[in-house]
């Protein structure tokens, strides 16, 4: 597990890592934000199966913030978000904030594309779809400070929003984007076709995102057949069509960095290039 420590060279450098499952942590000088951070499987056992391999563990240090998109147990660990609350803000999309309320979690709701300033960092909700529908009410975190911006999907599955949210907010550094497209088969809402990206469709969100590079998340730790079944070969599929796309693809492991991004201009640089258009 790599841990960082923070020095006066950090203090304007926006640093990623990458968690357990879909977790991330942000880091802009002391501002330390954490995003579907994840410890405890247990309580996904009986229906992701057992993990193959275990998470590393969550600091929980002071000052230490916290979002959620939302409310599905691998994104929402409730012992940790708890441990958490003490140490930092809560943030989470308003229609959830009665939720954790009932779970004794004072959260900063927001609406969707209301931003909030948490240090040096600015966080915004945007369009996340679930598959489930709106029973956990899934968002998207814009996360931006220093000159870079990321955005943090959750489980998305595939939408018609990418477009929106890159003309309100883009373009990206960095997309991290669930990419396991699984096929789900829970009681009451069992169906045969990947309720989340596929590798394929992961990179075409981060191409209409405007992304420079997509980091892939929320892959090869549960695979529970006939109940929760991931796609195969997400590693290669997942690098080919970043490939294609002209996407930088990170496949990095629990608790690694994620290398540094370019900045936002340059980002906008690259897609211009990308898509033909005029450059200033």
């Amino acid at each position: 597990m790599t841990v960082d420590t923070v020095t006066d060279t950090d203090t304007d450098t926006l640093r990623l890592r990458r968690l357990g499952w879909a977790g991330v942590e942000i880091r802009l000088g002391r501002t330390r934000l954490l995003i579907d951070a994840l410890e405890n499987v247990e309580p996904l056992e009986p229906v992701l199966g057992p993990p193959k391999r275990p998470l590393p563990p969550v600091e929980v240090s002071a000052g230490t913030h916290a979002l959620i998109t939302h409310l599905h147990p691998d994104h929402y660990d409730r012992e940790l978000l708890t441990r958490l609350a003490s140490s930092g803000t809560i943030g989470c999309h308003t229609s959830i904030a009665p939720d954790l309320a009932r779970d004794g979690i004072e959260a900063h709701p927001q609406k969707l594309g209301e931003s909030r300033d948490i240090g040096d960092l600015t966080v915004t909700p945007v369009t996340s779809l679930d598959w489930r529908g709106s029973d956990s009410h899934q968002v998207a975190w814009v996360v931006e400070g220093a000159g870079r911006r990321v955005i943090h999907c959750g489980d998305t599955m595939w939408h018609g929003n990418w477009w929106q949210i890159a003309r309100d907010h883009g373009p990206f550094d960095v997309a991290f984007l669930p990419v396991n497209g699984v096929v789900a088969r829970f009681e009451g809402y069992e169906v045969d076709v990947p309720v989340t990206l596929t590798p394929e469709q992961a990179v075409e969100a981060a191409a209409a995102l405007g992304a420079s590079a997509a980091c892939a998340i929320h892959y090869e730790l549960f695979n529970n057949p006939p109940i929760y079944v991931e796609q195969p070969d997400i590693t290669r599929r997942f690098r080919d069509a970043a490939l294609a796309r002209g996407i930088t693809a990170h496949l990095v492991g629990d608790g690694e960095a994620v290398p540094p991004a370019a900045t936002t201009e340059a980002v906008s640089a690259s897609r211009d290039v990308r898509e033909g258009a005029p450059r200033a």
